[in-house]
């Protein structure tokens, strides 16, 4: 469900807007000079609705629409491909994404299934209340992006550009180009199709320039920040498994988990993935250590039908399991409830007793409920980090990061901030390019279809009134797919 709290502040906020608007318009003393005041600056209130608009940049996309015209006729004619593709290509991808929300919502467990490459996002809901400057701030340059296309190849085309906007409605910030209409009828389809495309063909080059900055990023940072030697904690979430006094802290350096080395996250992230869902490691500990442990509380089963012999709840003490260095089956294997610590400091992990060295070593190993582990977290120079739990629990308790600077005084969070801002740059300008291509009312899609239909069907249908029924039914088609996958969407967003 949506939090109370964000729709009662997003509320109050237009509610406070609309009032000052009513007040001052409806003000004998301040009316006349508060509605100048809107005109002159480009101004437009109404509710959950704010725009601004100007003309100031009309120069610099002037400028731009005459830097080497071959160069800009190559640049958008490619881009008229690419619009025409991304059509097509986006209607498939709303059937397939349609199809797999239907599936979800008819399995018990809706919220198990396949990734889908679109969905819907709600502040608060499906996105984090601390990134909403991330995803706000880059759908708006995704949003400036669009509309520079679109005004570039607009003057590119000999069409005025009457002026450039930014909007925000209800939550969600956006730009637009006003274009004179008279002028974009007089030219041909073609030329049409060029400036409706070139909004989505922006978009798609921001998404691949976002994606290939991410890509470089080590590059980047080289002088500044190293990468490969382990993965750097930036924040530890408070009362979580891996914080407190022997827990992890922001600045260590993890470079492996058990006998998993760490070089980043990724590796972070394979090796607790890879730790789930393989057995427990053990760990060789001279056979001398065991004996006095041996008279240690008798062993019983859990509910789950697994081994525990520390019957008093010690946090400094666990069982361990092992064969008697004389057993030969699995009847002769013992329990002995002892200090966790240090069992397994500085001891090497196995997984049989053939693995530690002969007759002077056994290999003991945690006896744990199922899926639950023991991990030892090496962050040098400090002593091993002991966790027992679920492995994501682990993963979800600290956040990491690639990046260590080389400097003291440099930030943590500056290589975070420009992956994490990238990657939303990367999502967002490419799902503005595949909304945008859909053919539906009041997208560019619709213009984008009404000049393809008009370039290519005049031969085919020749009576005008045909090809705009033709392009109506299309539209309402597309319309319709993508209003069934945003109310599905929203619905398994919030309902579920």
């Amino acid at each position: 469900m949506i939090p109370v709290s964000l729709l009662v502040v997003v509320m109050a906020g237009w509610c406070a807007v609309y009032l000052a608007d009513t007040l001052l318009r409806t003000s004998s003393t301040h009316r006349i000079r508060y509605e100048s005041w809107l005109a002159s600056r480009g101004f437009m209130v109404s509710p959950f609705h704010v725009r601004w608009q100007t003309t100031m940049f009309n120069r610099l996309f002037a400028y731009c629409a005459r830097i080497n015209p071959r160069a800009l006729y190559l640049w958008f004619s490619s881009g008229l491909v690419f619009g025409i593709a991304a059509m097509l290509g986006s209607v498939v991808l709303l059937v397939k994404t349609l199809q797999q929300t239907v599936a979800q919502m008819t399995t018990e467990n809706p919220r198990v299934g396949v990734q889908q490459a679109l969905q819907v996002v709600v502040p608060g809901v499906n996105l984090p209340t601390s990134q909403l400057a991330y995803f706000f701030i880059a759908l708006l340059l995704s949003g400036i992006i669009h509309e520079l296309g679109h005004a570039v190849a607009a003057l590119r085309e000999q069409v005025r550009v009457n002026g450039f906007g930014i909007f925000v409605f209800v939550l969600y910030p956006g730009a637009f180009v006003d274009l004179f209409t008279t002028h974009l009828n007089l030219i041909s389809p073609t030329q049409q199709l060029r400036i409706f495309c070139a909004g989505v063909w922006h978009n798609f080059v921001l998404c691949v320039a976002a994606l290939a900055f991410l890509f470089l990023l080590p590059v980047f940072l080289f002088p500044v920040y190293s990468t490969g030697g382990g993965a750097l904690v930036t924040e530890v979430v408070q009362g979580s498994a891996a914080d407190g006094p022997r827990g992890l802290s922001v600045g260590d350096i993890v470079t492996g988990l058990e006998d998993c080395p760490v070089g980043g996250v990724e590796d972070w992230t394979s090796c607790l993935s890879h730790l789930s869902h393989t057995p427990q490691t053990g760990y060789c500990v001279p056979v001398a250590s065991l004996q006095p442990s041996w008279a240690h509380g008798r062993a019983y089963k859990r509910l789950d039908g697994t081994m525990d012999c520390c019957s008093n709840n010690s946090l400094t003490d666990l069982c361990f399991t092992y064969m008697k260095p004389q057993g030969r089956s699995s009847k002769d294997r013992e329990f002995a409830c002892m200090p966790v610590r240090k069992m397994v400091t500085g001891t090497q992990v196995c997984r049989t007793d053939g693995d530690c060295p002969a007759h002077s070593h056994v290999c003991v190993t945690p006896s744990l409920e199922n899926q639950t582990r023991f991990i030892r977290v090496t962050h040098p120079p400090n002593t091993h980090m002991l966790f027992v739990g679920y492995p994501p629990h682990l993963q979800h308790a600290v956040s990491l990061t690639n990046f260590v600077p080389r400097f003291g005084f440099l930030h943590l969070d500056l290589p975070v901030f420009l992956e994490t801002f990238c990657k939303y740059v990367v999502s967002l300008s490419g799902a503005l390019a595949v909304v945008n291509s859909v053919p539906c009312f009041a997208l560019d899609g619709q213009w984008m279809l009404n000049a393809l239909l008009e370039a290519t069907l005049v031969s085919v249908v020749t009576d005008r009134q045909k090809r705009e029924l033709i392009g109506f039914f299309l539209l309402l088609a597309g319309s319709a797919l993508l209003a069934a996958n945003v109310a599905l969407g929203l619905w398994m967003v919030t309902a579920r």
